[in-house]
């Protein structure tokens, strides 16, 4: 599963790059939490938050529905 995310938060990555941001991935549970830090721009916004469940949350479940959550570690 940890290459599926992977892959997911590649095409995340385009769209947080282009702010100045980038996302890393730290972790993936056995039962589904993804744990990732925000970097860059992304990891001093105020919206990070916000651009964790909207963004990059919904794009990691939309390709891996096994995926339950996506959390700051």
């Amino acid at each position: 599963m940890k290459e599926k995310v992977e892959d997911a938060l590649n095409e995340v990555r385009e769209i947080l790059r282009m702010d100045g941001g980038d996302v890393e991935l730290v972790d993936v549970t056995e039962d589904g939490v993804v744990k990732v830090r925000l970097i860059g721009a992304c990891g001093h916004c105020p919206f990070a938050t916000y651009t964790l469940k909207t963004r990059v949350e919904k794009m990691v479940k939309d390709k891996v529905p096994e995926v339950k959550s996506v959390e700051m570690a």
